[in-house]
C-alpha cells in the first residue's frame, strides 16, 4: 500500500478479496454476525481474531473500514468511530481521566465542548482550568497539578481560528507525563496530521470536512500510540478486566493485552460497547464516500475561503476578518509551520454595526445557507453568538472575539465569484437606509 495521503484516503483498510471482491465497500446493515463454534467465540471476545465480528455495537465490518481509514491518513495505532463529534470529545475525556482528575483547555473553542467542560463533565468530577491563550506555556505549567490527566486543545480554534502550537504542547505535556489530546476536525487529516508533531489522541466530528456532504452525523477517536501509560496516573488500562481473562494469561490488563493500543481498546470496551454511541453502518458508508474526495474538495475550498477573506478585507463594513491563513496575524510562523496547504475553510468576520445589521445581512444571503455546521459541500452562514456559542456567557464570548457582530463562514465548492457576489448584495442590503 502506497504511504501517499490521495491513495490511502480511497484503499486504506479494505481488501476487496475478503468482500467477494466488492469494488467499493459494502455496507454490513447487521446487528450480529454468527460466532461458529465456541473456540472461535472466545477468541472474539476477547479481540484476538483480526477480521472477526460479534455485534454491531461493539464493531462492525463498514464501520471498521472507516475506522482503518482515518487511522491510516493520521498514522494511528487504533481508531474508534461513535455517533457524534461530541461522543467522540466526550469518551476522550472519560476515558484518560476515568474516576475523575484535571484537564487543562483552552476557552477558545466550540461552544458544546466549553458547555460540557463547564458545567457537565465536572459533574463526574473531572474538572476543567482553562487559559485564555492556550499557546502560554508557562501559565499552562503553572496549572499542572498532580491530578491533571491531559492538555485538551483545537488545532484550529471555532470560531476565530487561533492555531496551537502542537509541537510545543506535546513537549510540555510529555514532560509532566500527561497526554495532548487535539480536536482536528477544522483542519481534517488532510490540512494537519497532529501524531505527526507529537499529539497522543486525536478527535474529530467527522460530520464536517471528513464527511463532506452534510448528510451525517458522526465521530471519531485516533489513538497514536506513542504515550506511555503509567499506573499512578492512569489505573484503568492496568486493571484487571474481566472480557480479556485467559487462561494462561498472567497480565489480562489493557496495557498487558493490546500494549500500545491499550487507550483505543480500552475506549471500545468500556465505552463504547457500554455507553453506545454507536456509529451506524450507512453513516460509516456515507463518511468513507466524503473521504473519497477530502483533499480535492478542501483545496478548492480553502483556495476559494481566502479569495473571500481577502475581498472582505476591502470592505468598509467589515471591521476585522479572523482568518490566519491570511497570515496577518502574529501566528504566521505557526501556519507556515503547520499549515502549508492552509488551515482550513471556516474563517470568521466582525461586522461594522449593529445586531439589526447581522440580521440582515443573515436573512439577505441567497447561496450561503444559514446553519451551524462547516465542512459542508454547500457554503454556510452563521452568528455563533447566537448559535454555536450561546452557552458561553457573554462576557467570555467578547474576551474571545465571539461579538454579537460576528459571523462564521464556511467554505464550500460554489464559484468563488458567486459567493463574493452574494456576500457583496448581503451586506449592501445590511446597510441600505
Amino acid at each position: 500500500m502506497s504511504n501517499e495521503f490521495d491513495t490511502k484516503k480511497i484503499h486504506s483498510g479494505y481488501e476487496p478479496k475478503n468482500f467477494d471482491y466488492s469494488a467499493t465497500v459494502p455496507i454490513f446493515q447487521s446487528v450480529a454476525f454468527d460466532l461458529g463454534n465456541t473456540g472461535r467465540a472466545d477468541q472474539i471476545v476477547r479481540g484476538e481474531l483480526p477480521g472477526a465480528f460479534m455485534y454491531s455495537r461493539v464493531a462492525n465490518p463498514t464501520v471498521d473500514i472507516f475506522e482503518k481509514r482515518i487511522n491510516a491518513l493520521d498514522g494511528g495505532v487504533g481508531a474508534v468511530a461513535v455517533a457524534s463529534g461530541m461522543a467522540a470529545i466526550t469518551y476522550a475525556i472519560l476515558n484518560v481521566a476515568e474516576g475523575g482528575g484535571r484537564i487543562i483547555a483552552p476557552l477558545d473553542i466550540y461552544g458544546a465542548s466549553l458547555d460540557e467542560f463547564r458545567t457537565l463533565l465536572p459533574k463526574y468530577n473531572i474538572n476543567f482550568d482553562f487559559v485564555e491563550n492556550i499557546n502560554d506555556f508557562d501559565k499552562i505549567q503553572e496549572l499542572i497539578r498532580p491530578d491533571t490527566k491531559a492538555i485538551y486543545v483545537e488545532s484550529v480554534s471555532n470560531p476565530i481560528t487561533n492555531i496551537a502550537d502542537i509541537s510545543q504542547l506535546a513537549k510540555l505535556a510529555h514532560k509532566n507525563k500527561i497526554p495532548l489530546i487535539v480536536d482536528n476536525t477544522f483542519p481534517t487529516p488532510y490540512l494537519f496530521n497532529p501524531i505527526k508533531f507529537g499529539a497522543d489522541i486525536i478527535v474529530y466530528s467527522s460530520t464536517k470536512g471528513i464527511s463532506g456532504h452534510g448528510n451525517v452525523v458522526s465521530g471519531i477517536i485516533v489513538d497514536g500510540g506513542k504515550f506511555e501509560w503509567t499506573k499512578e496516573k492512569f489505573p484503568q488500562f492496568f486493571e484487571p478486566e474481566l472480557t480479556l481473562d485467559k487462561e494462561g494469561r498472567e497480565d489480562n490488563s489493557f496495557v498487558g493485552v493490546f500494549g500500545k493500543r491499550a487507550f483505543s481498546a480500552h475506549l471500545r470496551t468500556k465505552y463504547l460497547r457500554l455507553m453506545g454511541a454507536v456509529l451506524n453502518p450507512f453513516a460509516a458508508y456515507l463518511g468513507l464516500l466524503g473521504l473519497e474526495t477530502l483533499s480535492e474538495r478542501v483545496n478548492k475550498e480553502v483556495l476559494t475561503a481566502l479569495k473571500i477573506a481577502r475581498y472582505l478585507e476591502k470592505n468598509e463594513h467589515i471591521e476585522k476578518i479572523f482568518h490566519s491563513g491570511l497570515l496577518n496575524t502574529p501566528q504566521r510562523d505557526l501556519v507556515e509551520k503547520y499549515y502549508p496547504n492552509g488551515i482550513g475553510t471556516v474563517f470568521s468576520f466582525k461586522l461594522r454595526g449593529t445586531v439589526e445589521n447581522i440580521k440582515k445581512l443573515l436573512n439577505g444571503v441567497k447561496l450561503f445557507t444559514y446553519l451551524p455546521n462547516v465542512g459542508d459541500n454547500r457554503s454556510l452562514i452563521v452568528n455563533p453568538s447566537g448559535t454555536t456559542h450561546r452557552e458561553v456567557p457573554e462576557d467570555e464570548r467578547k474576551r474571545q472575539n465571539i461579538s454579537d457582530n460576528l459571523i462564521r463562514l464556511s467554505i464550500g465548492l460554489e464559484d468563488a465569484s458567486d459567493l463574493i457576489r452574494d456576500l457583496e448584495q448581503a451586506i449592501k442590503q445590511a446597510f441600505k437606509e
